[in-house]
C-alpha cells in the first residue's frame, strides 16, 4: 500500500480523535491553553495532510519518472493526484485557523460554541482533508484489481465512516438526546447522512457499503464514549454546576446502522431504477426507518437505567445547569400543528435531495482515475 494512502488515513483519524477529545476537554476542563494534547492531535492532521500531500505534488511535478505522472491532474503548473490537491488545501486551512481560533478565544471568551468562524474554517479544512483522502484512495482503487482493490476499498469505507463522524460532530450541539423528539432533529440528520451513505455506496459498488460506513461511525463514537471517561479531568473555568473527576464523553451514537442496512438491501433491488426514483424511495425509507428506531431509543436514553458507562446518559459538562431540560433527562417540546407538517415536509424533501446528491457524487467517484 502506498505511503501516502496511510498518511491520509492517519490524518483523518487524528482529526476525529482530536475533535472528540477537544470537545470533551471543553466540557470537562474548559479552555486553559491552546497547546492542549487534543489541539495538538487535531493540528497533527493538518501537518500530516499538508506535508505528505505537498511532497506528493512536488515530487510528481519535478520528478519526471514519477509513476504517478500518468494518473495525475495539473493545477497552476503543478501535477499530482486530485485528492492530494484537496487534502493539501485542507491542511493549510486547518493550520491557518489555529492563530485565528486563539485570537477569537482571547477576544470573545475562553469557552465558546462549536460553531464559530475559526471553527468553521477548521471544519472546512478537516472536511477537505477527508474528501481528499477519499478521492486519493479512490483514484488508486479504481485502477486496482483483486486483493489490492479489496484493501483499498476497506480504507475507502473507513474514510467514508470518518466523514460521517465529522459531519455529525458539526451537528452535535443540535442533535443531543433532548432534541430527539422534534422533527427538526430528523431534518438535520437527513441533511448529512443520506448523501454520505449514497455517495460512498455508489462509489464503491460494494453491497454492504452503507452498513460498513455506519458501523465504523458507531464503533468510533462508542470507543470515544467508553475510553475518554477513563482519564481524570477537573474543571478550571466557572461556574461549575457539576464537579467532575473524569472526561465527559460524547453521547451514544445515533442508530444510523439500522436504516443503513435497509438501504443496502434496497439498493441491491433497485439498481436498475432511475436516479430520481431511487432517491425518492431511498430518502423516504431512510427517514421512516431512522425515526422508527431512534424515537423509541431516545426514550430509553432518558431512563434511569441508561445512566451508566455503556449508554453514557450520566455524563454532563461542568457548565450544565441542574434545572436544564438536558440534565433533568427531558425532551424539548416538539413542533405542533402546521409547524410540524411543514417541518416534516422539509425533512422528507431534504432526505430525498440529499440521497440524490449522494447518488450523483457516487457516479462521479466511480469514474475517478486520477
Amino acid at each position: 500500500m502506498p505511503w501516502y494512502v496511510w498518511c491520509s488515513v492517519a490524518a483523518v483519524t487524528c482529526a476525529m480523535t482530536g475533535i472528540h477529545w477537544d470537545i470533551s476537554w471543553h466540557r470537562s476542563i474548559g479552555r486553559d491553553t491552546f497547546w492542549t494534547p487534543a489541539h495538538v492531535d487535531i493540528y497533527l492532521c493538518g501537518l500530516l495532510a499538508g506535508i505528505s500531500c505537498g511532497y506528493l505534488i512536488l515530487s510528481t511535478t519535478f520528478y519526471k519518472a514519477s509513476p504517478l505522472r500518468a494518473s495525475s491532474v495539473t493545477l497552476w503548473g503543478f501535477r499530482g493526484p486530485l485528492g492530494a490537491f484537496i487534502s493539501a488545501w485542507g491542511g493549510i486551512a486547518m493550520l491557518t485557523s489555529a492563530p485565528f481560533d486563539d485570537w477569537w478565544h482571547s477576544a470573545y471568551g475562553l469557552d465558546v460554541k462549536i460553531i464559530s468562524p475559526p471553527h468553521m474554517i477548521l471544519a472546512a479544512g478537516i472536511i477537505s482533508v477527508h474528501l481528499g483522502a477519499l478521492i486519493l484512495i479512490l483514484g488508486r482503487m479504481n485502477r486496482a484489481t483483486g486483493v489490492d482493490r479489496a484493501r483499498l476499498r476497506n480504507l475507502y469505507l473507513y474514510v467514508g465512516g470518518m466523514i460521517l463522524v465529522c459531519l455529525t460532530v458539526l451537528l452535535m450541539e443540535m442533535t443531543y438526546r433532548s432534541t430527539m423528539h422534534t422533527a427538526h432533529f430528523y431534518h438535520l440528520i437527513a441533511m448529512v447522512t443520506p448523501v454520505v451513505l449514497a455517495a460512498v455506496a455508489r462509489g464503491s459498488a460494494y453491497r454492504w457499503a452503507a452498513t460498513a460506513v455506519t458501523g465504523i461511525y458507531s464503533i468510533f463514537v462508542l470507543l470515544m464514549s467508553w475510553v475518554l471517561p477513563l482519564f481524570p479531568a477537573q474543571p478550571k473555568l466557572g461556574p461549575v454546576y457539576h464537579q467532575l473527576t473524569q472526561f465527559t464523553p460524547p453521547e451514544f451514537p445515533l442508530l444510523l446502522i439500522i436504516p443503513a442496512i435497509v438501504l443496502d438491501l434496497l439498493w441491491r433491488r433497485t439498481a436498475a431504477w432511475g436516479a430520481w426514483r431511487q432517491a425518492l424511495v431511498s430518502g423516504t425509507v431512510f427517514l421512516a426507518v431512522f425515526a422508527a428506531v431512534q424515537w423509541p431509543f431516545a426514550d430509553i436514553l432518558m431512563l434511569p437505567a441508561a445512566r451508566n458507562w455503556f449508554f453514557g446518559a450520566k455524563y454532563f459538562g461542568y457548565y450544565a445547569r441542574p434545572g436544564s431540560v438536558y440534565v433533568r433527562n427531558l425532551f424539548f417540546a416538539g413542533e405542533a400543528g402546521s409547524e410540524l407538517w411543514q417541518e416534516l415536509a422539509f425533512t422528507l424533501a431534504t432526505a430525498i435531495v440529499s440521497t440524490r446528491l449522494g447518488l450523483a457524487a457516487g457516479d462521479w467517484m466511480r469514474r475517478i482515475q486520477r
